[in-house]
């Protein structure tokens, strides 16, 4: 049988990285979608390296067009995608009062409406093979809030009860939709934003205590979380959300 092809938008780097070489060892096929198309290429190397199978495409979630020719690029290199991960986003520390609708539009769009797009045009073929994996990372900020991140957070929710009624509409396609919520990790898109705050050490710190571990999460710790989801094994588990945060939520 055909390694099941997986498509990961925010592959390049950070906790997409980790998910799309996790997939990998986890005999997938690997479609790095990414808008940097020189880390994209990387990851995919490392995984072809690695003895994997893996391609990299320009992906821009935030153009339709360009969800669409990276998707049906994918299907005609790979195959068709059984497995979607979406795991683009980005954020930087405000607070409301201090944003404008330049930047809400920025957050929606990249953190919501890119997932929207990704999933529009990945689900209507998944129904009609009968088998199909949707994992969504959100965040533990959309789950209990997050100071300086209400547009994220909310952003975030979104995602959260959006995959809720999705897996309800597809649970009797073979396909199902969960999400992962990692906590404070350190990625290179935390420390970028931390940078741009001028107490980061402290921000970053107050992140690491919030949790009961009392530090950040590493992406190697979210990826397998994600594997799970797309696995076979799950194919009884869906409109779940898994917090992999170190106990900064339990429920």
């Amino acid at each position: 049988m055909t390694a099941r092809v997986a498509l990961v938008t925010g592959g390049a780097s950070g906790i997409g990285r980790e998910i799309c070489l996790a997939l990998a060892r986890d005999g997938r096929q690997v479609a790095v979608a990414d808008i940097q198309e020189d880390a994209a290429a990387a990851t995919a190397a490392a995984i072809t390296d690695a003895g994997g199978n893996a391609i990299s495409v320009r992906m821009d979630v935030t153009s339709t067009s360009s969800v669409q020719d990276a998707y049906l690029e994918v299907v005609d290199r790979l195959g068709a995608v059984e497995i979607l991960v979406n795991a683009a986003g980005w954020d930087k520390f405000m607070k409301f009062v201090e944003t404008d609708e330049d930047f809400w539009d920025k957050i929606i769009d990249l953190n919501f409406k890119g997932m929207l797009r990704t999933t529009h045009i990945c689900v209507p073929p998944m129904i009609a093979a009968g088998w199909g994996r949707i994992v969504n990372i959100s965040s533990d900020a959309g789950r209990v809030g997050s100071s300086l991140e209400a547009v994220y957070s909310g952003a975030k929710g979104g995602t959260i009860a959006f995959s809720k009624t999705l897996a309800r509409e597809v649970a009797r396609k073979g396909v199902t939709v969960n999400v992962v919520c990692p906590g404070p990790t350190d990625t290179p898109l935390l420390t970028e934003i931390a940078e741009a705050n001028a107490d980061s050490d402290r921000v970053i710190g107050a992140m690491a205590n919030a949790t009961a571990m009392k530090r950040l999460g590493t992406a190697e710790e979210v990826a397998p979380a994600v594997v799970y989801f797309g696995s076979e094994a799950a194919s009884f588990t869906t409109g779940q959300t898994l917090s992999v945060s170190g106990g900064l939520t339990m429920a």
